[in-house]
């Protein structure tokens, strides 16, 4: 035996087994400075990383055509989206085009794209990039934040958009 471990029942177990846990949603943003195109992505697997330094992490996907749009902005933009925005991250989830278009957006204080109505922003810059089997961990450094509403998070539960009690 090589010391890797078989997974009974495969991917499509580890699926079931992992979308029963809750997370929330949010939206990464970044202009291309070469083109000025907005590019996003949506991502249920952020988090707090640390405090002091002030880090954040999320995954993105190696066929991600967004993210090579986002990494050259040298700044990116992390929505917390709230339960009203579930139209939004679907449209920020489809590949291709101009995702933004018909979208409420402005911009953080150094340039990129956040989504209006969200719950809190973050405006970052990557630190680290770390190959994690078919994604990458993306570590960020914050560099400004606010949190202007209050209100129910956008929730991914059992491979879908959901509401806290719904």
């Amino acid at each position: 035996m090589s010391g890797m471990l078989e997974l009974e029942g495969g991917p499509r177990c580890l699926r079931n087994v992992l979308g029963r846990f809750a997370t929330g949603v949010v939206a990464v943003a970044g202009r291309d400075p070469a083109s000025g195109r907005r590019a996003a992505l949506v991502a249920n697997s952020f988090c707090s990383v640390s405090l002091e330094p002030p880090l954040v992490s999320f995954c993105v996907a190696h066929t991600s055509t967004s993210w090579p749009h986002i990494r050259s902005a040298g700044l990116l933009a992390v929505s917390i989206l709230g339960a009203g925005q579930r139209e939004a991250a679907t449209r920020l989830a489809t590949p291709g085009g101009d995702k933004f278009t018909g979208l409420p957006w402005r911009t953080s204080p150094g340039g990129a794209p956040l989504l209006d109505g969200a719950l809190a922003w973050l405006e970052c810059a990557v630190e680290a990039e770390h190959p994690a089997g078919d994604h990458t961990i993306v570590v960020a450094r914050v560099g400004a934040l606010d949190a202007p509403h209050d209100g129910e998070p956008l929730l991914f539960f059992r491979g879908a958009f959901a509401r806290l009690g719904h």
